[in-house]
């Protein structure tokens, strides 16, 4: 409960504040697996839940937490097979006079009761809604939803956000620095991991295992000795098309946690030398610990300076620029990012974006290879700013650029574009 009511706090993020709780909680795997189940699923559920809220309630607001009751007794009833309506209300009625709402269990019983009695209608109401008015069906805020019925068409847009109420996979990169598949499988059979080679266009076969079912990540053998990385396949691309060599110098500008930083490493067999860079400090330590973790040795991590562009002294034959941006193709992992995201961050991220590519374009080596990513689906931020970027640097060449989409691709979606400085 308390995580729900704390999504609310702008700087809260409801899977750090799960993450966080569990850590210290003292639940079985089937519990805790319920608990995240419950948490993510109202966080993403939670316009359509409101909506069906609002039906019994004539529209009338619903205190904080008591909202968020009727949010997790419905969401028990209508997407959770595995619970019986009885059960469902039952609990969300005790935990009505446990938060201090006794005179309010009444009220949340009739609710919840009115809608067990409707069940087969309520279902078919659900399933139109997602027809009659998509966003409110797919609980997605109606100006992103029209954002993508405009690029994409109703159909695709009404898949892209399927795809985000869905459980996201769990990917995991073998580290080639310490091992290679055949041993690490051998291994994860005895430590009771269930996985499964999946294969993608833009790296070798045998690289990336979907992780099926497995004890808690922290406590494999195999994880503490840094054999492998939770990676989603879409970020491995960027370093794909930035095809880094043994014995180059690498700029990672906005490197942490450091997925891309260490395959870079690995495809560079750990020679030569990698400038990890982030604005935040504190961010760093989770390059430095990753690095030590999968035995890279060839990253040397600092804070990225304000005036990059004032100081191009130390030229790098590959530069990667991984931008911060609105994080619209990750929604899924980002459960509740889209109540945060607002239509003016774009446009404020796309200029912050087009600045970090010109600060880094001077630390280019002529004939030097510079990819620009993000994990946003929004063209303003991918090819908007690569377009306005080239305008005014006419030494620099675009030789490729790929969107990965998950209604297509089957990953998260991604934004690369692979620039080359031309020799004078």
């Amino acid at each position: 409960m308390r995580i729900l009511r704390d999504r609310l706090s702008a700087n809260a993020y409801t899977e750090d504040l799960l993450d966080q709780t569990l850590a210290s909680a003292r639940l079985s795997p089937a519990d805790r697996g319920l608990c995240q189940e419950l948490v993510y699923g109202v966080t993403r559920w939670q316009m359509t839940l409101d909506w069906l809220i609002s039906r019994k309630t004539e529209g009338r607001a619903q205190k904080d937490i008591l909202r968020i009751l009727l949010e997790l007794g419905l969401y028990q009833m209508f997407w959770l097979d595995r619970i019986p309506n009885h059960a469902a209300v039952h609990e969300t009625v005790e935990m009505a006079r446990q938060f201090g709402f006794g005179p309010q269990s009444g009220f949340v019983n009739a609710v919840l009761r009115g809608y067990a009695r409707e069940r087969v209608e309520t279902e078919k109401l659900l399933k139109e809604l997602k027809v009659s008015q998509p966003h409110l069906g797919w609980s997605h805020p109606e100006w992103l939803y029209q954002r993508w019925l405009n690029r994409w068409g109703a159909e695709k847009a009404s898949q892209l956000m399927a795809w985000n109420n869905k459980p996201a996979p769990t990917y995991a990169r073998v580290n080639r620095l310490k091992t290679d598949a055949v041993k690490l499988t051998a291994q994860w059979e005895t430590e009771r991991v269930k996985f499964a080679a999946r294969n993608f266009g833009w790296v070798e076969d045998g690289l990336v295992f979907e992780l099926e079912s497995h004890p808690p990540l922290g406590t494999l053998r195999s994880f503490q000795q840094g054999l492998f990385y939770i990676q989603d396949p879409s970020t491995l691309l960027a370093v794909a098309e930035l095809g880094p060599k043994p014995g180059e110098s690498v700029l990672d500008l906005c490197a942490a946690p450091g997925g891309k930083t260490t395959f870079i490493a690995q495809q560079m067999q750990n020679r030569g030398r990698i400038t990890a860079q982030d604005a935040q400090p504190d961010r760093l330590e989770l390059i430095r610990e990753n690095c030590a973790r999968l035995g890279v040795t060839c990253v040397e991590t600092s804070v990225a300076p304000s005036g990059l562009l004032t100081n191009p002294a130390k030229k790098f034959d590959r530069i990667l620029v991984d931008a911060p941006c609105s994080n619209t193709g990750v929604m899924r992992r980002r459960i509740d990012l889209r109540w945060r995201i607002q239509p003016e961050e774009i446009e404020r991220l796309r200029a912050e974006q087009l600045t970090l590519l010109t600060q880094a374009a001077p630390r280019l080596q002529p004939g030097g290879t510079l990819v620009y990513s993000t994990c946003s689906l929004e063209p303003e931020e991918n090819g908007g700013v690569v377009k306005e970027f080239l305008a005014s640097h006419a030494q620099f060449k675009l030789e490729e650029e790929r969107e990965l989409l998950p209604f297509a691709d089957g990953v998260d979606g991604a934004y690369v574009a692979k620039l080359t400085r031309q020799r004078i």
